[in-house]
């Protein structure tokens, strides 16, 4: 058990997403605990490889999340308490703009890992980023690749398709939480138009929030942030 506790303390300082399983009833020796990565992989156990397996596939999504709840496996008579540790959620912007400065400064608050990409560095630069968790100069379909997790949101800012388009494609095939599209009715009924004509299902493109943000009537570029932030809140609590 000693071993579990150091590989979780490793896990959390390195911010490594990480999920524990308790048994905290039902038969089996109560306590025992498995450590749960997101590839899959487990360490530890519950005491029977058969729990261990399902336990496992319970946690998996909860992880996935970065929620912590009691897990009920009626079919094994026994109950789990499910703890994920995950490092803080990140908030993609794409487009090195005014808003984004704003909206760099107002997610930090909330907790977000700030992310800006942008291709052009006359935008991207550090004096206008200096606030940021990271900025990456490069276009957003390299930049993102590979990088969005089901806790990922995503904030699409530069009006431009030659940068919107190329994210988007990206965000679409991941499992960001949050995909927001800055533009109006018409640009966006434009860009939707494109998405479908490269085979994206109408599905697919209504996980897309267009034009983004909450409609409070925003003007500035601190308003528009606020409105992108209330509504990246209320689809990560599900309001």
């Amino acid at each position: 058990m000693t071993q579990l506790y150091d590989k979780l303390r490793a896990a959390i300082r390195a911010e490594q997403p990480v999920a524990t399983a308790t048994l905290i009833s039902g038969a089996g020796p109560i306590g025992a605990k498995l450590l749960l990565w997101p590839a899959g992989t487990i360490e530890g156990s519950l005491g029977d490889a058969r729990l261990d397996a399902v336990a496992r596939d319970a946690a998996a999504p909860l992880l996935a999340r970065g929620v912590s709840r009691q897990v009920e496996l009626a079919d094994l008579g026994v109950t789990l308490f499910v703890e994920s540790f995950v490092p803080p959620p990140s908030l993609f912007m794409v487009g090195g703009v005014h808003i984004a400065v704003a909206l760099a400064s107002m997610a930090r608050v909330l907790g977000f890992r700030t992310v800006v990409v942008d291709a052009r560095a006359a935008f991207a630069s550090e004096e206008r980023f200096a606030h940021v968790s990271e900025l990456v100069l490069e276009w957003p379909d390299v930049a993102l690749a590979g990088r969005l997790d089901a806790r990922s949101c995503v904030a699409v800012l530069t009006h431009d398709p030659k940068l919107d388009d190329p994210a988007l494609r990206v965000a679409l095939r991941s499992p960001a939480c949050y995909i927001g599209v800055l533009g109006s009715p018409a640009t966006h009924a434009k860009r939707l138009a494109r998405l479908s004509a490269e085979g994206f299902s109408e599905q697919e493109l209504a996980r897309i929030h267009g034009p983004i943000g909450l409609a409070i009537g925003a003007k500035t570029p601190e308003e528009i942030a606020l409105s992108i932030l209330a509504q990246i809140v209320a689809v990560q609590r599900k309001a």
